[in-house]
C-alpha cells in the first residue's frame, strides 16, 4: 500500500444538496420548517399517548414507539445539514460520520421493522379480533419492540464495524447530506467486498423479509374481509389499516426507488432526493396521517385538553 493510500482521514466533507447559493437561505428556512414540524408532530403525539389511558393499547403502543423512531430518525441527519447550510466548510469528523451512519441504520431499520409490528396488530384485530387482547397481550406487544431494538442494534453495529476497518485515501469528499453508506464504500481505498456481501444478505433480511410480511398480512386481511363482503366491514378494514398502509408505501417506495436504481454518476442527484424524502418527508408526516380524521386521538386530545383546564380552575 502507497503512503498515499495511508493517509488517515480525520474528517469528511458533506456537499450537502444541490442548491445555488442564491436559494441557500429560501432551503434552509424550509429545511428548518420541517424538521420543526417532525418535532412538533411526534413528540406531542408520544406525551398524548402517555397522558390518556383510552390509548394504552397496542395499537397505540406501536405508534408510540414508531413517532419517537421518526423523531430520532430525522434528528440524525437534519441538524448536521442545517448547520452544514450555514457553514463555509461543510464538514463532519470521521468518529461522527460512522456514529451518524450507525443511528442512521439504527432507527431506519428500527422502523422497518416497528411496521412490521403494525401490520401483524391490525391482522390480529380484523381476521381475529375475538381473540385480540389474548394474542396480543403486553408481554407479547414489549417483547416485539424490544426484538425490534436488538436486531437493529446488531446490524447497525455490524456495518459500522466493517466501515471502521476501511482505509480511506486522499478523497474525503461525500457528495451526499449525510454519511451514506454506499458514499462511504466508494471512498474507501480497501477492499469492500466483505462490506458488499453483507450489505446483500442483510438487506434482503432487513428490507425485504419485513415487507413481505406487511404484504401477507394485508392480504390475509383483504381475504378475510372478502370472506363476509360488507359495506360496514370494507369501511371498518379501511379506517383501520389506510393509515398504517399509507405510511409504508411512503417509507418502502422511496427505500425501493432509491436502492433498487442503478448507482450511476448521473444517479446522485436523484439519490439525493429520494434520500431525502424517506428520512425527512415521511418522518414528519407519519404524525399527521395516523392523527387526521383519527377519533381516538381527537378524544383523548379533547380528555386531556379538558383535564387540564380542569385541574388549573381547583
Amino acid at each position: 500500500m502507497t503512503g498515499r493510500n495511508q493517509t488517515v482521514i480525520s474528517e469528511f466533507l458533506l456537499l450537502g444538496l444541490p442548491i445555488e447559493p442564491e436559494q441557500k437561505n429560501l432551503f434552509y428556512a424550509l429545511f428548518l420548517a420541517m424538521y420543526l414540524t417532525t418535532i412538533l408532530g411526534n413528540l406531542p403525539l408520544i406525551v398524548l399517548i402517555h397522558l390518556d389511558s383510552h390509548l394504552h393499547t397496542p395499537m397505540y403502543w406501536f405508534l408510540s414507539n414508531l413517532s419517537f423512531c421518526d423523531f430520532c430518525f430525522s434528528s440524525v441527519t437534519m441538524p448536521k445539514l442545517l448547520q452544514n447550510m450555514q457553514s463555509q466548510v461543510p464538514s463532519i469528523t470521521y468518529a461522527g460520520c460512522l456514529t451518524q451512519m450507525y443511528f442512521f441504520l439504527f432507527f431506519g431499520d428500527l422502523e422497518s421493522f416497528l411496521l412490521v409490528a403494525m401490520a401483524y396488530d391490525r391482522y390480529v384485530a380484523i381476521c381475529c379480533p375475538l381473540h385480540y387482547t389474548t394474542i396480543m397481550s403486553p408481554k407479547l406487544c414489549h417483547a416485539l419492540v424490544a426484538l425490534s431494538w436488538v436486531l437493529t442494534t446488531f446490524h447497525a453495529m455490524l456495518h459500522t464495524l466493517l466501515m471502521a476497518r476501511l482505509c480511506f485515501c486522499a478523497d474525503n469528499v461525500i457528495p451526499h447530506f449525510f454519511c451514506d453508506m454506499s458514499a462511504l464504500l466508494k471512498l474507501s481505498c480497501s477492499d469492500t467486498r466483505v462490506n458488499e456481501l453483507v450489505i446483500f444478505i442483510t438487506g434482503g433480511l432487513i428490507l425485504i423479509i419485513p415487507f413481505l410480511l406487511i404484504i401477507v398480512s394485508y392480504a390475509r386481511i383483504v381475504s378475510s374481509t372478502l370472506k363476509v363482503p360488507s359495506a360496514r366491514g370494507i369501511r371498518k378494514a379501511f379506517s383501520t389499516c389506510g393509515s398504517h398502509l399509507s405510511v409504508v408505501s411512503l417509507f418502502y417506495g422511496t427505500v425501493t426507488a432509491l436502492y433498487l436504481c442503478p448507482s450511476t454518476n448521473n444517479s446522485t442527484l436523484k439519490e439525493t432526493i429520494m434520500a431525502m424524502m424517506y428520512t425527512v418527508v415521511t418522518p414528519m408526516l407519519n404524525p399527521f396521517i395516523y392523527s387526521l380524521r383519527n377519533r381516538d386521538m381527537e378524544g383523548a386530545l379533547r380528555r386531556v385538553f379538558y383535564k387540564k383546564i380542569f385541574s388549573c380552575h381547583l
